[in-house]
């Protein structure tokens, strides 16, 4: 079975390597780079078996990119430190949304309506709306990719028929095909950043409940997931795009 591996990162300039990745279900480090092929060189090296590969890296790639420790201890957040975030960001907000269905989604009056009436209400006075209509009025912006399979799921579906709520916020909403994300490698995890220096990386089980919520700060992992968003964004299309071409295929 291949393994399930993730770009860690590069200080590359100009081409791709040299590289590290994360196997996500070893925790091993896998490190990309040039083979040490010189018989002298490879002499020198101890505990060197048969069936080994050396290669070269530079130092500053395993300082910026390599793990910082054995078992990091993640730094939860509460609802209301979370919920707080969107009160003080200073300039952008951006959420990726990878799941094929969300429990408090479900658990909205208007999840139902929607599959009957084909729209969803949206009160624009509540306090996230009011919330994110005065700060993108400050100039500030928020935005999200939502991940979409094909064919959409009934919590996919719900989720573009929110999009024009999200849109009378200020909010750009964008949507992106499920096979086209795993092509350019998304990571399949849901996440806000705020002001590209934090990540606030949302935990759910299996039910799509919202188990916790890790505050990440690391640079070398913030940047990981600066790079994410960076991709979605390049691929992804306007909802009102993304929802004639499902429509269309109907």
């Amino acid at each position: 079975m291949a393994r399930r591996l993730r770009f860690t990162g590069t200080d590359s300039k100009i081409a791709g390597c040299p590289a590290l990745h994360d196997d996500l279900d070893t925790g091993e480090v896998v490190v990309q780079g040039t083979p040490l092929t010189d018989p002298a060189d490879l002499a020198q090296l101890r505990h060197f078996s048969p069936g080994d590969c050396a290669v070269v890296v530079p130092r500053h790639l395993l300082v910026h990119w390599g793990p910082k420790d054995m078992t990091p201890e993640p730094e939860l957040i509460t609802p209301e430190e979370f919920h707080h975030l969107f009160a003080v960001f200073e300039h952008t907000a951006w959420r990726l949304e990878t799941r094929r269905g969300y429990a408090s989604d479900r658990r909205d009056e208007s999840y139902e309506e929607f599959f009957e009436t084909g729209t969803v209400r949206w009160d624009l006075t509540d306090a996230w709306s009011t919330n994110m209509r005065a700060q993108t009025a400050a100039g500030k912006q928020v935005g999200r990719v939502r991940i979409v399979d094909r064919p959409p799921t009934p919590g996919q579906r719900f989720l573009l028929g929110c999009a024009e709520g999200n849109a009378a916020t200020g909010e750009d909403v964008r949507n992106l095909w499920r096979a086209d994300a795993l092509r350019i490698g998304l990571p399949e995890e849901d996440f806000w950043i705020f002001d590209s220096r934090l990540v606030a990386l949302l935990h759910f089980d299996d039910a799509d409940e919202l188990l916790h919520i890790e505050l990440i700060t690391e640079p070398a992992r913030v940047v990981r997931y600066l790079q994410a968003r960076d991709a979605a964004w390049h691929h992804a299309v306007p909802y009102t795009d993304f929802a004639a071409e499902v429509a269309a295929a109907e």
